[in-house]
């Protein structure tokens, strides 16, 4: 009876994960292109300052982690100093930038399907630059991802679905897609280094630390100069409000979302969280096409199942891992 009482509370735990990760991040993708495509007020503007999205959550994330230290405090010997993360801090503000400045170019889905593709650059660079060898599984994981981009990003979208974007222009908004993915790569491995190098590091402690010079390095650039553009981004909101709350909402999705996938770790393993994310940009796909009232091609579903299959096989490779190291020891 213990075990299965212990059984159960395991499977309510994990419903709990994905139900908060997948109703954060969803509602948060709905946000975010409801923002980079509406039209505000009687005028008919359009927030152009999406860079002002970063800055913000930057901003919400660094309250929200800081309460949550304050709330449950640990033993400070042994952490990270902030001085870490500063490089980090750079790519990981660079790199959301520009995964959300691609939305003035292509539609979300088309955003989400490029960044769903993170494992090409991360093989680019460890074949190239540290000689790593991989499997050949690995290689068809990744050229049904490499090939369901390409394919989408070659299909036609509808001209409802142009007619939303500021300025459409597909190879800018892939290109700078694929440079977020880039320096989130960056951002990853540094995150690694720093949590190898102090082991008594928290999760709270890397989301301050991070958020921290993200929040700084943003300040600079929408408020360092006279004509920067975060002023003008404020302007909008105050005679938007509407703007606005959709932004405050769009943050607190991040910093709620951040928290389920920390608690998804620690709880379940990374492998498990991988799983939860993959799964949810699928459906964010599919709430998207149906919120948006541009349903996607068949073409387009073809090419939305041809990267999922990589991306799921692609977990299935890195459970094995698991079960043979567990086998091992």
């Amino acid at each position: 009876m213990e075990a299965h009482g212990v059984g159960f509370r395991r499977v309510l735990e994990l419903t709990f994960c994905v139900t908060g990760i997948w109703a954060a991040y969803i509602y948060q993708g709905i946000l975010q292109e409801t923002v980079s495509t509406k039209r505000f007020g009687p005028e008919k503007e359009r927030f152009e300052h999406l860079a002002f999205l970063n800055f913000a959550q930057s901003a919400v994330c660094l309250i929200w982690s800081f309460i949550m230290i304050k709330l449950w405090p640990s033993n400070g010997a042994g952490r990270a100093p902030w001085l870490s993360y500063w490089s980090a801090g750079i790519t990981n503000t660079i790199g959301p930038a520009m995964g959300i400045e691609a939305l003035k170019y292509i539609s979300y889905p088309a955003q989400v399907l490029a960044k769903s593709s993170k494992m090409i650059p991360v093989m680019l660079m460890g074949t190239l630059v540290y000689g790593i060898r991989y499997t050949f599984p690995e290689y068809i994981c990744t050229l049904l991802v490499a090939g369901g981009v390409s394919a989408f990003a070659l299909t036609k979208s509808s001209s409802k679905a142009i007619s939303k974007l500021a300025h459409p222009n597909a190879p800018l908004g892939y290109s700078l897609c694929f440079l977020n993915l880039a320096f989130d790569g960056f951002t990853n491995a540094t995150q690694d280094s720093i949590s190898a190098r102090y082991p008594k590091t928290g999760a709270w402690d890397i989301m301050l630390g991070m958020n921290l010079w993200g929040a700084i390095y943003n300040f600079v650039f929408m408020f360092g100069w006279p004509q920067a553009s975060g002023y003008q981004a404020v302007e909008f909101c105050k005679n938007h409000p509407e703007a606005g709350w959709d932004i405050l909402y769009y943050c607190l999705c991040g910093a709620i979302g951040q928290n389920f996938i920390f608690f998804t770790i620690s709880r379940f393993g990374s492998l498990t969280n991988t799983t939860i994310t993959t799964t949810r940009k699928f459906v964010s796909i599919v709430v998207s096409s149906v919120v948006s009232g541009n349903p996607l091609s068949r073409k387009q579903w073809g090419s939305v199942v041809m990267v999922f299959s990589g991306l799921s096989y692609q977990i299935y490779l890195k459970w094995q891992k698991v079960q043979k190291k567990r086998k091992t020891m």
